[in-house]
Parts: structure tokens; sequence; C-alpha cells
């Protein structure tokens, strides 16, 4: 699929991946929405791209379909990647001290790592869905964002990876959802990222996880996330996957 000319939704665009692969898909001739509640950075990065920011609640119906709505208004949309983040919960199962793990901190993880990817990714399909088929028939295309810890999340990340464990399985049966459509899914599952988010934590971090990873022996970096998603967007034969990118970690108990 020929990424210029078509609109490209980019949820959490932002923030460190989401804001990599703007750039990426800009570059790439895209009309690009920036949906985020980024008030701040998300204008500054429209004003330099000239792109377009939509603040954007991922959780809300009304929210994500405004932004849809403006990608509409600029181009045909055919490309969703979804970044998102939001609110973790962490904690044993059952804690040191015999309590059990919170109910509400686990549901409002999973709202926003699973029920909100669901929400932002039915309500593009169904936009996309609207636009003229391509050539072989392809609508467009829909990239999620899981977690290694989807396959094998720590001690203390019952919540999270429950979430990017949902995640990692809606990604098969949406791509066999929307074949009728056109609509293409995968999932990219990354390992450490180093992001901006991370602050003066990020040398640390780098510090920490670099020895874990086989190869190469650093944190990922988000650029190399936008060049898969552009990858993934881009080559028409992908659909139903999940990568990892990882540099061949494996997530150990703690």
């Amino acid at each position: 699929m020929d990424i210029a000319g078509s609109s490209a939704l980019v949820v959490g665009g932002a923030g460190g991946l989401g804001e990599a692969t703007v750039r990426r898909l800009h570059a790439a001739g895209a009309k690009v929405v920036v949906a985020d509640l980024a008030d701040e950075k998300g204008p500054k990065l429209a004003d330099e791209l000239g792109v377009k920011y939509v603040r954007t609640d991922a959780t809300s119906e009304e929210s994500v379909n405004a932004a849809i709505a403006e990608a509409e208004a600029l181009a045909p949309l055919r490309i969703s990647v979804d970044t998102h983040g939001g609110p973790a919960a962490g904690g044993r199962l059952v804690g040191k001290d015999g309590s059990p793990h919170g109910l509400e901190g686990f549901e409002t993880t999973v709202k926003f790592y699973l029920t909100a990817v669901f929400n932002v990714m039915r309500l593009a399909a169904a936009a996309i869905g609207r636009t003229e088929p391509l050539e072989e028939g392809g609508r467009g295309v829909i990239v999620n964002t899981a977690s290694i810890a989807g396959y094998e999340g720590q001690i203390g990340q019952l919540a999270y990876a429950a979430a990017k464990g949902g995640v990692l399985g809606m990604t098969l049966v949406a791509a066999r959802d929307l074949s009728p459509l056109g609509i293409r899914v995968n999932t990219i599952a990354p390992g450490t990222i180093n992001t901006p988010a991370y602050g003066k934590a990020a040398d640390q971090l780098e510090q920490y996880w670099a020895p874990q990873v086989p190869f190469p022996k650093r944190m990922g970096r988000s650029t190399e996330y936008a060049q898969l998603a552009q990858s993934i967007i881009e080559n028409d034969y992908l659909n139903g996957e999940i990568i990892r990118l990882d540099g061949a970690l494996r997530f150990p108990p703690k």
C-alpha cells in the first residue's frame, strides 16, 4: 500500500513511539492526525510538521470518532496506528501482607490497555471500510501495540500482562473479521524501548536492560518501532501477524 495520499490516524501520536511514527508517516507523504491528550506537546508537533493535532481520549467513542472525522477530511483514511498508554496497576496477585490484588486497578489497566485498543480499532476499521478499495481490494491497515509482557509478564505485572495479552489475542481474529473489507491488522510487541517519557531515568534503565538484551545490547529506539510500522503498512501480504521488537529479549520473572 502506498502511504502517500492517504490519511493516517496515530493514537498516542505525541508520545515516544507515536511521535516517531507520526514523523515517519508524514515524511512518507501521509496526511497525519495526532490523536492524543498531550495538549502541550501535540500542538507543537503539529506546528512543526504541518500535521493535525486532535485532543483524543482513546476510551471514548465520541472522542475517537471526532479524530477519525478530522482524518477523513484530510484524505481517505487508510492507516490507523495505536500507541497510546495510560495508568497501569502493579502488584502481585496476593501481596506479601496477604491482601489480594485490587480489582479497581486491574479494571483500570484493562480499560486503557485493552478496551481502548478495541475501541480505536473498531471505529477506525469502520471508517477505513468506507473508503474505495485499492488494488486487489485492499482498503487499509491497522497497527496495534502490545508488549512482550503479553507473553512473559514479570512478577507484579499481572494486570498489564493480561491487557497486552488481550491485544495479542485480538490480532488474528480482527484480521479474519476484517478480511471481507480488505483491511489488514497486525500488532507490534515491543520489548524495552527507550523513549523520552523516561526522562532522567533513561540512562539508568539503559544500564539495567542493555546487558540483558542478547543483541544489540541496548534498549530499543522509537525510530525502530516507526520503521517497523511503516514496513507493516507497505507490505500488503503481512496480515494477522504479531511481530516482537525486542532484540531477542525474554523478560525474566523480575
